[in-house]
Parts: C-alpha cells; sequence; structure tokens
C-alpha cells in the first residue's frame, strides 16, 4: 500500500507530429489483454527458500534519479521506489489498511482524551545499531513543518497536532502537542490533538506522519541543509531489512543487509535497483536480466508469452490526471491563493477541454487494454466511497464546441479568442518518458486543436522529469496545465492533496465548496460511515463539475519475476508502503 502521496511521472509528448492510428483489430487483444492482467495473483508462489542471492531490479526511467533518501523530503516516486529495501514504515496493517500491531510500532487512539499514543517496539534499531527513540518520531515532523527544509509533505492536516502551526510559522520552537513521556531516548510518543479524525485507524490517513528519522544522526546539520547532506544524499540511516552499500549516483543502488533489523536477518545478500530506459525494458525482461521488471504496458504484447517468469499484478491506488494552473502558493501564508483572473479560470474552458479528450480509446489501444480510463478523483478500490454514477469527461466534440462558443470563447481565424476579444494560447508543460506517449499527447493536442485551441508546449518540446516537477511546484508563470499523477494514500482522505492548506494542490484551486466539503468527510460527524460515504460522493461531483484536475486513466501494474523467487507479495498486509517486505523475498532452492 502506497501509504504517502507521491508524484508519479506520466510521458508525455515531443514536438514530432504523430497521428493515432485506427484500432481495428487491436480492441479484441486489448479486451483479452485486460482479462489475463486482471487474472494475474498479487504474489509468487510460496515455495522453500534459500538464504543467499542477488537481487536485481530494473527501475524504469529516462531520466536519473535525484537520490533524496528521505520520504519527509522526495515526492520523487523513483525516489521512492531505491530507498524501498531500507525505508520502512512504523505500522503494519491488515489488508484493509487497518493498522495493527505488526508493525515496528504500535497505535493507540483515544478519542476522550484527543491523543494518538505511538509505541515503538523494542529493539527497533537504525542500521548503525541504535534504538529507534521517541525524539526520532518528533523529529520527523520537525522536518515537515519547518519552512527551511522546503519539504512538500506539509499540510494543514498536520495542524490537528497542537503546536504544529505555530512551529510551522515559526512562533515556536517546539511542537507543544508532542509529548515524550519517557524522554527523548523513550520509546513513547503521545500527539495531542484537537481531534482525532474517522480515518485515523488507517495507515495514509495524513494526520499521522507513518516514518521516524535518526535524530541523532542528523541533528547537527541544518534543516536549509538537510536535503542535500551526505547524510540523506550519500549515507542515509533505515530501520527496514536493508542499509545502502554502494550508489551511483543517479543509475544504480545497491543494498546489504541490516545486522541490526529487528524481524531478523533478510534472506538476500544483496539488492541492486537499475535504472533502465523503458525503450530497453522489455528486451531486459526476454532476457533475464533482472529478477524484477515492471512491465511497460505498451510493450505488453512482446513480453507476455517470456518463459520461466512469473507475472504479479495489481491496479494500483493511483490515477493520472490533466490540470489547470490557476493560482500560486503562498509560503508565507502557507496556503494556496486563487487567482479569478487566471487564464484557466473559467469553468466552460476546462469543461470543454475535458470533453475533447478521447482518454479511453486512445490509452487502451496504445497499452493493449492494460489502461483505462478512470471517472472521478476517488479510485474505485475505495468500494463505496467511490462514486459509479460520476460518469466524468467522454469523448465530445460536438459538446465541446457547444460549450466554447456559449462561454463566448469565438473564432478569429483558425483559432479562438478568449471572451474579451484577447489572442488564446495555452502553454502546455508536458513530461519526457515512453515512446507511446509522443502519439498519445500529440493526439490530446490534435483534439483541442479540433475545437479551436491554440495549445502548445512549454518551451516547445518534452520536459525532463526533475525540472518538470520543479516548474509545477515552484508554480512557474509559462505554466497554464500540466499532465501528471497520483499514487494515493491507502485512507481516501483528500485534504492531502486538494485543500486550501497543502502544497501538494498543484493546480491551486482554491474554494469556499470545496473547503467545506473537505472539512465534512473528515468532520467528528463523519465518524458516521454513511455521512462520510455521503461527502465523498458531493466531492467528486463537484470536482468533476468544477475540472480544476481531470482524472484521465489508470492501469494495471504488471511486474515480471524470476521464476526462482518467492515472498514478493503486493497484498496490503503483506507489504511496505507498496512494497514486498523485502526481508521475505528469497531466492528458491
Amino acid at each position: 500500500m502506497k501509504k504517502n502521496k507521491i508524484l508519479g511521472s506520466i510521458g508525455v509528448v515531443t514536438a514530432a507530429a504523430l497521428t493515432l492510428v485506427a484500432c481495428g483489430k487491436s480492441n479484441n487483444d486489448s479486451n483479452e489483454n485486460a482479462k489475463t492482467a486482471s487474472k494475474f495473483p498479487a504474489a509468487t508462489p510460496v515455495k522453500t527458500a534459500k538464504q543467499g542471492g542477488t537481487l536485481k531490479i530494473a527501475e524504469s526511467t529516462d531520466t536519473p534519479f535525484t537520490g533524496v533518501f528521505s520520504p519527509e523530503l522526495t515526492m520523487s516516486q523513483i525516489d521512492t521506489d531505491i530507498m524501498s529495501p531500507g525505508s520502512e514504515s512504523l505500522f503494519g496493517t491488515d489488508d484493509h489498511y487497518k493498522i495493527n500491531d505488526s508493525g515496528a510500532a504500535t497505535l493507540k487512539l483515544d478519542r476522550k482524551a484527543n491523543t494518538a499514543t505511538i509505541t515503538v517496539k523494542k529493539g527497533v534499531k537504525w542500521s548503525d545499531g541504535k534504538q529507534v527513540t521517541a525524539k526520532d518520531i518528533e523529529y520527523a515532523y520537525e522536518i515537515i513543518a519547518n519552512k527551511d527544509t522546503q519539504s512538500q509533505r506539509y499540510s494543514s492536516q498536520f495542524n490537528i497536532i497542537k503546536g504544529m502551526k505555530e512551529y510551522h510559522e515559526g512562533k515556536a520552537k517546539t511542537i507543544s502537542g508532542i509529548e515524550m513521556p519517557d524522554g527523548e531516548t523513550g520509546r513513547v510518543v503521545v500527539l495531542h490533538c484537537t481531534q482525532l479524525k474517522p480515518g485515523m485507524t488507517n495507515s495514509g490517513n495524513g494526520y499521522i506522519w507513518e516514518e521516524a528519522v535518526p535524530y541523532h544522526y542528523l541533528k547537527n546539520v541544518p534543516f536549509k541543509k538537510l536535503q542535500s547532506s551526505d547524510q540523506i544524499r550519500k549515507h542515509p540511516l533505515f530501520f527496514g531489512p536493508f542499509k545502502l552499500g554502494k550508489l551511483v549516483r543517479g543509475q544504480s543502488v545497491s543494498w546489504v543487509p541490516n545486522k541490526y533489523y529487528w524481524r531478523g536477518k533478510p534472506k538476500l545478500d544483496k539488492i541492486i535497483y537499475q535504472v533502465v530506459a523503458p525503450t530497453s525494458v522489455t528486451q531486459s525482461i526476454k532476457s533475464h536480466k533482472f529478477d524484477i521488471a515492471e512491465v511497460v504496458n505498451d510493450q505488453w504484447n512482446d513480453v507476455k508469452n517470456t518463459k520461466n517468469v512469473n507475472f504479479v499484478a495489481k491496479i494500483p491506488l493511483a490515477y493520472y490526471y490533466l490540470a489547470f494552473k490557476v493560482g500560486k502558493w503562498d509560503a508565507k501564508k502557507a496556503k494556496n491563493v486563487m487567482n479569478p483572473n487566471a487564464k484557466m479560470n473559467n469553468k466552460s474552458l476546462r469543461q470543454a477541454m475535458a470533453y475533447a479528450m478521447n482518454t479511453d480509446s486512445v490509452y487502451k489501444h496504445y497499452t493493449h487494454g492494460l489502461s483505462f480510463q478512470v471517472p472521478t478523483l476517488i479510485p474505485a478500490q475505495f468500494g463505496d466511497y467511490f462514486d459509479k454514477d460520476v460518469k466524468g469527461y467522454t469523448y465530445n466534440i460536438k459538446k465541446a464546441n457547444e460549450i466554447l462558443d456559449k462561454a463566448g470563447y469565438k473564432k478569429k481565424g483558425k483559432w479562438r479568442v478568449q471572451p474579451n476579444g484577447k489572442p488564446l494560447i495555452i502553454h502546455f508543460l508536458a513530461m519526457s518518458g515512453k515512446a507511446t506517449q509522443e502519439p498519445i499527447m500529440q493526439n490530446y493536442i490534435q483534439q483541442w486543436n479540433k475545437i479551436g485551441l491554440n495549445v502548445k508546449l512549454v518551451g516547445g518540446r518534452l520536459t525532463e522529469f526533475n525540472s518538470f516537477y520543479d516548474k509545477v511546484q515552484h508554480d512557474d508563470p509559462g505554466v497554464d496545465m500540466f499532465m501528471a499523477g497520483w499514487t494515493m494514500s491507502s485512507e481516501p482522505s483528500q485534504q492531502q492533496l486538494y485543500s486550501e492548506g497543502t502544497m501538494s494542490n498543484y493546480s491551486r484551486f482554491v474554494t469556499p465548496e470545496n473547503n467545506k466539503l473537505l472539512e465534512e468527510m473528515d468532520s467528528q460527524k463523519a465518524f458516521n460511515h454513511k455521512y462520510r460515504v455521503q461527502k465523498f460522493h458531493e466531492w467528486q461531483k463537484y470536482m468533476n463539475d468544477e475540472a480544476y484536475v481531470v482524472p484521465t486513466y489508470n492501469y494495471y501494474s504488471v511486474n515480471a519475476i524470476n521464476d526462482k523467487i518467492t515472498g514478493y507479495s503486493l497484498k496490503p498486509s503483506q507489504d511496505n508502503n507498496g512494497y514486498p517486505l523485502w526481508y521475505k523475498v528469497a531466492f528458491t532452492k
């Protein structure tokens, strides 16, 4: 389970003019592939494990990883993947993401006292042999909340912890609501909250941070220098089953066993993550160069008959989306501020662009049926929180043109102009990525052209991964809209992504109605499940209508696993932040 909201990369269009080809015979092929993927297990077969061996994992990306080995400081999916052998959550869960006592720490909630008590188990140690302490938990909150770290993780959700807001604003030197009853070197932390929230029993709730940080190791590093420090970039400490061995900056990381790991010695001698270009993944799978590699969906037909591999699959708690920039992040006020005069702050324009997108047919074609359009910002995996009555934006060029005509976006020659008569050029930020993203995104640009909208790529070309998110996070004024993706939390609260007080609200939209609905879905009334479901449904309808963020698609995540591997599972009770429990993964005898 992905406990934290992480930016997922999406490749997009180059300047090359590539046109969508007719789907033809691929429809049947796509349907069959989707059926096949839906039957794949979430775990490798259970076999007798042996001690030892080096596990090689392909990390599919066309850009070097940044190597910020800190959950508090990175928002990159790639960094999160690569640090997973060492980075372990404090809490374990059952298969419904409910926190239980199976992890490195336990959680006890007291609604009467409005407290959350975290107790680290004795023997949970950092890879230098030091016990994980109460201060290590508190320090994680300080890193997130202190503005000098420039952490993107801070959200107004954390303000339910007393003193958190004052610390974030620099009005207090400590967070008053974090109590360590046995002292900094004890193992108990009590979070004193203004109120408890209904999702707090689940992992990924956004109110309780689920990581610890080695205070004894980092305390002398100034917050401003933390992200670039050797302690984070080159020699990080974790309490997970592995510790960092050798690092080739941006290209590969090897992990070796943490001899102090609280659950005992891992089965493997080494885990190596190696960056591989998306265009090379298929050949790597077919040649068995790696033991684990995520299948590039548009290349599925080339690998599906590969021998000596087990395919493990799931539909992740994730979605890709189109977002329209309508404001900026005010760092001093720690909130998003919407610009009423922003070019894209016109609902009719946003809705028309959404209707012009032929999302479902495009992704099914180019990914052989392993991707599909999603209608709302709540994944269907959330059960009754997902509103099946919201149909989203299905392809309708006629309706798109009618909406623009009615809203006053008149045509002057080839292109439409703004209602005030001024020229309209929409700057679209697009990230470099897989080869098939070129025809997909060029198709979208052509669709927008069909309704008279002059859409141009920012910089006239693809933007590299790190530069892309730098522009998105820092509200580059030259960006009107962008496409990206989220890996969702395993608790459906939307505060972390779309509230006024979260940096992750990259569209920067702020409305009284959105604030109201987000508060209601996490209110005391929301301890009543029926009420909470109702508010989630209201929010989905509202977001669909406003179209500040338009969901596009999700996909089957298929991994090709060496058939000599056992212990690899993505079941919620058997994974860690969406990754297998690496100490269990092993080669078979």
